[in-house]
């Protein structure tokens, strides 16, 4: 008997179903052949699509289903080939009955509905387990190096799985973060849901956002140093890679199998590079982890706006509709026509025109009271309206040079930060102090000293307690605790004396921790 196979005229046929008036029954139908694929069963009766398919409403008739099956296997999507075994009699083998299956442009397009349907569902991830990942593989990374210097031959194979796994766990960290920075504040959404369950979403994101940016501050400065160690060496590693794939690329002469390793080499390089450029400073550009961080810590106001509009909308304000409403009471209450036109003028701010002047030459002097449908034409230049200025005179002034700028900013930045280094160094040593012996402080020293002394201060429970806490940029752990009552510490600073009450102050930094 010969199958009978009806194919689309065009492959949007295979997706007419998903907007058809009946696209629930097709969906359903389609799911029970798409389940029966993944089970390895070949086709499927119409009485069995019937029993097997979820049904969110009442269950159709098997007529509705046959009919279904028949419009499917029209659009391509099922295949279906004429069923003779259970015909008992000469009538049931005239009658019309069909065994389906999936067509292979079915199974496409199923294929590519789940796909989209996952990506759709898909919730975006700041993956710190991504961040560890990537700090043990370019740790194992230069473990391995290191033997390679001691010695030993690179063993190349063990150095290309762990960049192949860098590659992998990179790209799904590259992957959320960009869904994230592209979705994280959905504030229509957010503006449809209870006031109780927004909240509680809140407090959620923002624990998760600062659990997030903490283990990025700690492991992006760790993974930083080891990328920079690993730049000077890595390219000859990363030539034996594109070497050793090269050699399992398709057959060819010496100069095909060399233009082919060359072509990986540059292919490992470039991803090397943007490794480099996600957490180490490229050029002017800042690395990518600083924009996540920033993105990440600009989601926590966004989502404050978003309860405020929910809070609004609760306390009953206003919209525009009200106010216009309003305002035509107040029209409809005015005496005159006279006090109607001078509420239009107040509300809509329709003041008399005023006359402005141009660099253009004119033949008479208008008066200021003249009206403009007396007026004579002016011709105004369309740049002025565009760019709410006149075309400019002569020729265009050069762009200014500003390499000689970023340099300078560049290097007072640097300054800067070997300035907070050697005051981290000279307060985060890890042995308990007392602030009387802390000494003399230079200016950046006593800042980094009065930013963490605040941060531990404004979550101390009370003056006797003993505080321990992270640092709010996620460097250092600060431990605070209160000496006698009626002690007294003094620091002398270029900018006068910080005294009061001493305490016992220890401050070390969170990468031991890590």
């Amino acid at each position: 008997m010969k199958q009978r196979s009806t194919w689309p005229s065009s492959s949007s046929d295979l997706f007419r179903h998903v907007t058809a008036d009946k696209a629930p029954l097709y969906r359903s139908v389609m799911e029970v052949f798409a389940t029966a694929k993944r089970q390895y069963r070949l086709q499927l009766r119409p009485d069995e699509v019937l029993a097997e398919a979820d049904w969110r409403d009442a269950p159709p008739s098997l007529e509705e289903i046959s009919a279904a099956l028949t419009q499917l296997a029209s659009w391509g999507n099922l295949e279906s080939q004429p069923d003779m075994s259970r015909a008992s009699t000469l009538n049931d083998y005239y009658r019309a009955k069909f065994l389906y299956r999936l067509s292979r442009g079915g199974e496409a397009a199923e294929t590519g509905l789940e796909s989209f349907e996952h990506h759709i569902r898909h919730r975006a991830e700041l993956q710190t387990v991504a961040l560890e990942d990537i700090d043990s593989g370019l740790q194992a990374l230069r473990q391995l190096l290191s033997e390679t210097a001691a010695g030993d031959s690179l063993d190349v194979a063990k150095a290309h799985d762990i960049l192949r796994s860098l590659v992998r766990i990179f790209e799904g960290l590259t992957g959320n973060a960009q869904a994230f920075m592209a979705g994280v504040a959905r504030s229509l959404e957010l503006q449809q849901v209870d006031a109780t369950v927004l909240v509680a979403y809140k407090r959620r994101l923002i624990e998760y956002l600062e659990r997030f940016m903490g283990d990025l501050i700690r492991r992006s400065d760790t993974i930083a140093r080891t990328l920079h160690e690993l730049s000077a060496i890595v390219d000859d590693v990363l030539r034996q890679i594109a070497e050793r794939e090269a050699r399992d690329a398709a057959p060819g002469d010496a100069e095909e199998q060399a233009h082919e390793a060359t072509q990986r080499w540059e292919a490992w390089r470039e991803r090397w590079r943007g490794l480099r450029g996600w957490f180490l400073t490229q050029g002017n550009e800042p690395p990518q982890a600083e924009l996540l961080r920033a993105r990440a810590r600009a989601a926590i106001p966004q989502l404050l706006s978003a309860i405020a509009a929910v809070n609004e909308r609760r306390s009953g304000r206003s919209d525009r509709s009200a106010d216009f409403r309003v305002l035509a009471e107040w029209f409809a209450a005015c005496d005159s026509d006279k006090d109607a036109h001078r509420l239009a003028r107040v509300a809509f701010a329709l003041n008399p025109a005023r006359h402005f002047s141009l660099e253009a030459a004119t033949e008479d002097d208008v008066p200021p009271g003249t009206s403009w449908l007396d007026a004579p034409p002016l011709t105004i230049n369309p740049r002025l309206r565009e760019y709410g200025e006149a075309a400019p005179r002569g020729r265009l002034a050069n762009v200014r040079d500003r390499s000689h700028e970023r340099a300078l900013m560049a290097q007072q930045l640097a300054e800067e930060a070997r300035q907070m280094e050697a005051a981290r160094q000279r307060l985060a040593t890890g042995r308990p102090t007392r602030l009387s012996e802390l000494g003399e402080l230079d200016t950046h020293a006593f800042n980094l000293f009065l930013t963490v002394l605040g941060e531990a201060l404004a979550e101390q429970a009370g003056p006797e307690h003993t505080i321990e806490r992270p640092s709010g940029d996620g460097l250092l752990l600060l431990r605070l605790e209160p000496l006698a009552p009626d002690s007294h510490a003094e620091i002398r600073t270029p900018t006068g004396v910080f005294s009061g009450r001493d305490h016992l102050l220890t401050i070390r930094p969170m990468q031991n921790d890590v």
